[in-house]
């Protein structure tokens, strides 16, 4: 049984525990409110009725709870009879726009009209902060308004309307911010990526797109370097020349009042310039779009092969964060929001959608680690914020450093801290609650993706905590596990809480994309990316498991990159998490599974990137083998353990395993440009001929014996 951590206070006083008192006296449901330990019928009982043969119900209740501003009605929330690949429609007859949710709040009398409630002229909506914790800005409602109103007036009178494609290359930012709610307060569809990402892998972005305009910082900062992006700007324009409907590069200042020069960038202007064709209007104007119509392109991890431009629908984000925000997050005007992402992160919608709600969002750029730790975590105390977005990775510094963050730091508005993005180990957990953050703060280890702009597993307010995984499945999505033998393109089957097996949703959801841009007609690619594995069902390509007692999600890694020796199959987050816990001197690892053609079985190769400072030994690798051996079993232990000197990630930081089984199984790949060190696989290309690596280490390692006689 895992240990309890956390438990809300009070749960009758939570929106969550309201929402589902409403439900019970309108439907005459039995769902209780008892948070007792191991007495789950609260959250149970509502998740089971929000995703059965009545979650029509459910949705429409959140659609009453979202007072989204819209035009026209519904006749019916979704037919419940279109099959799931159909990607059928939700909220048919509703019109909306993404821009006018977030700059104003709807009128309590009639939805279809805006108020500043939550959102006053003089309160402020937006923090920016500078890479440890300067340049430190406030923007207020008003002003925001303002400026996106004059942007907008400028991209329409450039020509950009409904449908077409605005993309940015930029940091978080207010003028990133303005440019994401100007595009899509037209119609137009957004999408980002980070300024460390290269040309080619934003150009494999760019080309499938097709947008009018790129904006694009003139500089990036990051660990205390600054990198001029103007050779980057020349290179996405000539990649473009070919493509017809782009009509140029607008250049944004990193340095508030000192913009860049431009001379010799062909089809590039400043955004001073480009405000211009505004002629100072900065009145504001909203085209409400269906609520299937798409509003934002994000893409896949396509750490192989071009990525997949993930088209979102307007209302069905909107809907989906609503849920999310009020129900599970308990999101309130009053919360202070910082969200550590990078603009080519699916979370960076996170600081973008919770202005929904009058929330106030910080927008940090730059390392969390420059010049220290503690001065990025400095901001949770100055800026008196509520709710903090991480991922693992960072806590897992924090851990190492010994930093603890309670003792530093004026912790009291802290209500929660979200992960996401990799595995959060329960040991990790554990440490959270035993030495680093205080004991009323919500750990919420949250997973779901780029895929469905949301959450499979997240935390809910009417549940204890308890260390690992995600706290149970998110509010109308019907996830389940399915049995990760059953051959591709047969019916699944599900396996008993318990048992291990793939992430699968059996039923759909308002957020699920409207398709990929620029596929065919049927939607061919899409299908096959989310259907072809099991018929009419959801495959998400996670490794899970669900706890038999507490309801968690354990994540145990990416189903393509699951490890299968002799038919065993586990997670790499069971290797990681033993490394991690007990091996300092390993600064990182990534595990794999290789088995080539003529390999009758899969060998398990763990790969160790050493501590500065440390030395890899021959003693290590048995101590890992054996503390592998006893915390999982000997069928956990790896086959091969090598030093490497650099794990390959995407720009996010994720490692990557599935380029690398597929190189040491001897396949040739073609390395996707949003890996941020593409360069990295070449060392692994080596251990296809393994046997050739192992001998000649062996002789190494009897010349280094002889020389020390």
């Amino acid at each position: 049984m895992p240990r309890k951590l956390w438990e809300h206070p009070d749960p009758t006083s939570t929106a969550m525990w309201k929402f589902m008192q409403n439900a019970n006296a309108k439907y005459g449901l039995k769902m209780e409110a008892s948070h007792q330990p191991l007495h789950f019928e609260s959250y149970r009982d509502l998740y089971a009725w929000s995703v059965g043969p009545n979650r029509t119900d459910f949705w429409n209740d959140v659609w009453t709870i979202s007072n989204l501003i819209h035009s026209g009605s519904y006749n019916q929330v979704v037919d419940t009879s279109t099959p799931m690949e159909e990607n059928p429609h939700w909220f048919h007859g509703t019109y909306l726009n993404f821009a006018e949710n977030i700059l104003f709040t709807a009128s309590d009398t009639d939805s279809s009209r805006c108020t500043t409630l939550y959102k006053e002229d003089d309160k402020i909506a937006l923090t920016e902060i500078r890479e440890g914790n300067t340049d430190v800005a406030h923007l207020t409602w008003g002003e925001l308004r303002r400026r996106v109103g004059l942007l907008s007036n400028a991209l329409r009178a450039k020509g950009v309307q409904k449908g077409d494609r605005v993309a940015l290359i930029a940091s978080t930012s207010f003028d990133t911010f303005i440019v994401f709610m100007a595009t899509v307060s037209l119609g137009a569809l957004f999408s980002s990526s980070s300024t460390d990402m290269g040309a080619k892998g934003i150009l494999e972005r760019l080309v499938q797109i097709k947008p009018k305009y790129v904006f694009v910082d003139d500089w990036a900062v990051y660990n205390g370097k600054t990198i001029d992006l103007r050779p980057k700007i020349s290179q996405l324009v000539a990649g473009m020349q070919d493509v017809p409907e782009f009509e140029g590069v607008v250049t944004q200042p990193r340095f508030r009042g000192c913009p860049a020069g431009i001379e010799g960038l062909g089809s590039t202007q400043t955004l001073a310039t480009f405000l211009e064709a505004a002629q100072g209007n900065k009145g504001l104007v909203f085209e409400r779009v269906a609520f299937r119509d798409p509003f934002l392109i994000v893409y896949s991890s396509g750490t192989t092969g071009v990525p997949k431009c993930i088209a979102h629908s307007t209302g069905g984000v909107l809907v989906n964060v609503c849920k999310e925000s009020i129900l599970h997050k308990e999101v309130t005007p009053e919360s202070v929001v910082l969200q550590y992402t990078t603009t080519g992160w699916i979370m960076y919608l996170v600081s973008i959608q919770i202005l929904l709600f009058g929330c106030r969002s910080i927008l940090y750029d730059g390392s969390p680690f420059r010049p220290t730790p503690q001065a990025f975590l400095s901001i949770l105390s100055s800026q008196r914020v509520t709710d903090f977005g991480t991922s693992p990775r960072f806590l897992h510094e924090l851990q190492k450093r010994n930093i603890q963050p309670r003792s530093l730091f004026d912790l009291s508005h802290l209500k929660s801290v979200g992960t996401t993005g990799m595995v959060l180990p329960e040991a990790q957990f554990t440490w959270f609650y035993d030495d680093a953050f205080p004991a009323s703060v919500h750990l919420r280890n949250i997973s779901g993706g780029t895929d469905i702009a949301g959450r499979f597993g997240m935390e809910n307010p009417l549940e204890p905590l308890y260390a690992g995984g995600c706290q149970g499945p998110c509010l109308g999505t019907k996830v389940e596990v399915y049995n990760a033998l059953v051959p591709s393109g047969h019916a699944g089957e599900a396996v008993p809480d318990g048992v291990a097996g793939e992430l699968v949703a059996t039923a759909s959801f308002p957020n699920q994309p409207v398709c990929f841009w620029g596929d065919d007609a049927a939607g061919k690619k899409y299908k096959a990316a989310y259907y072809a594995r099991f018929p009419n069902v959801w495959t998400h390509g996670d490794f899970i498991q669900m706890h038999p007692v507490t309801g968690q999600i354990f994540f145990l890694g990416r189903a393509d990159g699951v490890l299968n020796p002799s038919g065993v199959r586990f997670g790499s987050a069971d290797i990681y998490s033993v490394i991690e816990a007990h091996f300092p001197e390993v600064a990182d690892c990534i595990v794999v599974g290789q088995r080539r053609p003529q390999d009758a079985d899969e060998s398990v190769m763990l790969f160790l990137k050493m501590a500065r400072g440390c030395e890899f030994r021959e003693g290590l690798v048995e101590r890992i083998k054996s503390k592998i051996a006893e915390e999982r079993s000997k069928r956990h232990v790896p086959r091969f353990v090598f030093q490497t000197w650099e794990i390959p990630t995407t720009v996010n930081l994720k490692k990557v395993e599935l380029p690398v089984k597929q190189i040491v199984s001897g396949k040739k790949i073609k390395p996707s440009g949003t890996l941020l060190n593409p360069q990295s696989l070449k060392f692994y290309e080596q251990f296809a001929n393994v046997e050739e690596v192992v001998t000649r280490l062996n002789k190494e390692k009897k010349v280094r014996r002889r020389c020390t006689l």
